[in-house]
C-alpha cells in the first residue's frame, strides 16, 4: 500500500491519474512538499514515481516549481545516453542496422534502444498540469519567476546559480541549498557568506545552522 500524503493533494486531471506530476510515469507514490517560510505556495502533495520522489526528497529548494527543475535536470543527465539515440539514429535505421541478433550488446541495443529513446524523451518532455487544491488555483511557473539573478548574472533556476558557486567557491553544495530553502532566494548573498564561513564545519555544526535558520524563520 503506497504511503498516504501528508500535505493536501493538488487537483488531478481524469488524463492524469495515477501519473508522475514530474515526468508523467505510473506513480502510486506521492512527494510533499512542507512549506517553509520562503515558500511562495502553501504545504501541498503531488503524486510521484519512485524515481522523482527520490530526486524531489533531496532538493525541495524554495518551491514546488524550484524542485521540479532540479528533479527534470536530474532525469536529463541520467537519460542522456539514450536521449542521444535519436540524435544519432533514426527507428529504420536501427531496425535495418546489421547487428547480430545473437550478440548480447548489439542484440540488444537492436531490440530496446528506440522504445528507450521514446520512454526517456517523453519523461523529459512531460509538462507538469497546474496546480490547484480544491478547485482554487495556485499561482504557477508562467506568473512564479524560475530565472534568478545575482551578481548581475542571470541563471535559468535558482538550482543552476547553487550549482554555479558550490563549484567556483568549493562549497557544500547540499548545505548550500538547505540553507537557500530555509532564508529564500531574496537572501542568496546572505546563504553564500554563511556557507562560506562553515566551509569547513562538520555535519553536527551545519545541522545545528539549519535547525537555527528554522527557529529564526518561526
Amino acid at each position: 500500500m503506497s504511503p498516504l500524503p501528508t500535505a493536501p493533494l493538488i487537483d488531478v486531471p481524469f488524463e492524469f491519474r495515477h501519473c508522475c506530476w514530474f515526468c508523467h510515469e505510473p506513480s502510486n507514490l506521492y512527494f510533499s512538499y512542507i512549506k517553509e517560510a520562503s515558500t511562495p505556495h502553501p504545504s501541498l502533495s503531488v503524486p510521484a514515481c519512485q524515481e522523482c520522489l527520490l530526486l524531489a526528497k533531496a532538493n525541495p529548494l524554495t518551491s514546488i516549481w524550484d524542485c521540479r527543475v532540479v528533479v527534470k535536470d536530474a532525469l536529463l543527465k541520467k537519460y542522456q545516453k539514450h536521449l542521444a539515440i535519436g540524435q544519432n539514429w533514426t527507428q529504420e535505421e536501427i531496425e535495418s542496422a546489421e547487428f547480430d541478433d545473437n550478440c548480447k550488446i548489439f542484440g540488444g541495443f537492436k531490440k530496446s534502444a528506440w522504445f528507450m529513446y521514446q520512454v526517456a524523451k517523453k519523461r523529459i518532455n512531460a509538462q507538469a498540469w497546474p496546480l490547484q487544491i480544491d478547485g482554487l488555483k495556485l499561482d504557477d511557473s508562467g506568473h512564479y519567476q524560475l530565472e534568478f539573478e545575482f551578481d548581475g548574472v542571470s541563471y535559468s533556476s535558482l538550482y543552476r546559480a547553487i550549482e554555479h558557486y558550490s563549484k567556483s567557491m568549493a562549497l557544500d553544495k547540499q548545505f548550500l541549498t538547505r540553507i537557500v530553502e530555509q532564508v529564500g532566494r531574496e537572501r542568496f548573498s546572505y546563504g553564500i557568506r554563511l556557507a562560506r564561513i562553515h566551509i569547513a564545519s562538520n555535519e553536527k555544526v551545519k545541522q545545528a545552522i539549519i535547525e537555527e535558520l528554522k527557529q529564526e524563520s518561526l
